[in-house]
């Protein structure tokens, strides 16, 4: 009797520990990329970053997120040999078993890490991340296996963004020439001009930084009824005649990473997430919305990533050409000296619009994916007391972003227009240029 009781014990801890059949599927759940995602653009607010910096942040950990997923999905392709330098990535080993999805959320995280600085506000999260794939019941083997070639993912990732000439280009200050019209230091802070060797990055589709350049600016000429006078006019009537829903609309699309605020001698920054950020928020919800599995959520922030680091390229291509003056420093000079934007001006040159050039890019690339007349709420901007908008389209999202720095006093109107039809440029093109499935 005894013996069978032992073997009745040994068949139940046997049981107990027997590993779910299910585990792959559950695995797949796309949640558990869209919460690394929402983790690492907490990591990136926190370690502010410039909006291009950021979008290399995103790109990079979105291409080795993808990269890990797509064994496990017939008829989707590796990036590799269609982006500009990416030529080898690690690979899983012939007869192993795998679970895709854990190796990529893995490589995810692993090259956001790397990318980043404040290595302690993931302590948390990964231990909750753990505890959650723990309850599926992966295979031990399976489980180190995966998380092993996610590592080897993310290290064939760092490999490739290091040839990016990102390294090459820190360190190097704008000199201000101080020319009619063109750009120099705006209140609050006076900061430098933000990475203005931007156009010397490699590019991840485009043939070159210039590739989509933006026409020429209307010539400086402060003579009333020019052309350019009467946008610095539209930009300074506008601003003091703002409704209601102007102002929400400036304030919902600000993202500026770094926003100073002065109260009396005290000044101190609040910070925000990144344009790029937001368009990958709304990658996020939208798929999540429409019930996108796994591979397809990879596929979105790795396209639409993509999309905002190319256009941010060649956004910056044109800044640090034309060099062109903000409407805060014309107005205050030859109009009021007391006029304010509502939004705090950023600290590089006006045009073109990098909001305009990356929402163009993004909702390109989301409307190649999930289609035309996609409706969504966007409530990106919930975490910092903005309630979400509705919008029928990518399209309507990203025409509001755009406008939105019209209202917001620190754009003029060319730039938007001319900002938009480049991103939408660098969508097309990336939409042309790769093929990740059948």
């Amino acid at each position: 009797m005894k013996r069978y009781i032992i073997l009745f014990v040994a068949l139940w801890f046997s049981a107990c520990k027997s590993d779910n059949s299910n585990y792959q599927e559950e695995a797949a759940n796309p949640e558990f990329l869209i919460r690394s995602e929402v983790m690492l653009t907490e990591s990136i607010i926190h370690d502010i970053f410039a909006p291009p910096v950021s979008s290399r942040i995103y790109m990079y950990a979105s291409i080795a997120g993808y990269e890990a997923a797509v064994h496990g999905n017939k008829g989707y392709h590796s990036l590799v040999g269609q982006l500009n330098g990416f030529e080898k990535v690690a690979q899983p080993k012939a007869g192993e078993e795998y679970c895709f999805s854990l190796a990529s959320v893995r490589a995810y995280l692993a090259v956001g890490k790397k990318l980043t600085f404040a290595q302690e506000l993931y302590e948390e999260f990964d231990k909750k991340l753990e505890a959650d794939y723990k309850k599926i019941g992966i295979p031990d083997d399976v489980y180190e296996r995966s998380i092993a070639f996610g590592d080897s993912v993310a290290e064939s990732i760092m490999k490739y963004a290091s040839k990016d000439n990102y390294k090459q280009t820190r360190g190097f200050r704008f000199t201000v020439t101080n020319l009619p019209g063109t750009w120099t230091p705006t209140p609050p802070a006076y900061i430098d001009a933000v990475e203005p060797y931007w156009t010397k990055i490699r590019p991840a589709v485009l043939d070159s930084s210039s590739q989509f350049r933006a026409p020429e600016p209307s010539k400086f000429d402060l003579t009333k009824g020019s052309p350019y006078h009467k946008e610095v006019i539209q930009v300074y009537e506008t601003g003091k005649n703002l409704t209601n829903e102007q102002r929400d609309i400036a304030n919902f699309w600000d993202c500026n990473p770094f926003k100073m605020n002065i109260t009396g001698h005290a000044m101190f920054a609040t910070k925000k997430m990144s344009p790029g950020g937001h368009w990958l928020g709304i990658a996020g919800q939208v798929s999540r919305q429409l019930k996108k599995n796994y591979i397809e959520t990879a596929e979105a922030f790795a396209l639409t990533s993509i999309a905002i680091f190319d256009g941010f390229i060649s956004c910056w291509d044109e800044k640090y050409r034309s060099i062109r003056i903000r409407p805060e420093t014309v107005i205050n000079a030859s109009i009021d000296k007391t006029w304010m934007p509502v939004l705090q001006t950023p600290p590089f040159p006006e045009y073109t619009s990098g909001h305009s050039t990356i929402s163009g890019s993004a909702a390109v690339v989301l409307t190649k994916i999930f289609g035309e007349n996609v409706a969504f709420n966007d409530s990106t901007e919930i975490p910092y007391g903005l309630p979400p908008r509705k919008f029928t389209s990518f399209t309507q999202a990203s025409d509001e972003a755009s406008i939105s720095r019209l209202y917001g006093g620190i754009h003029f109107w060319p730039a938007l227009d001319e900002g938009a039809k480049q991103g939408h440029k660098v969508g097309s093109w990336l939409i042309q240029t790769i093929k990740t499935h059948d």
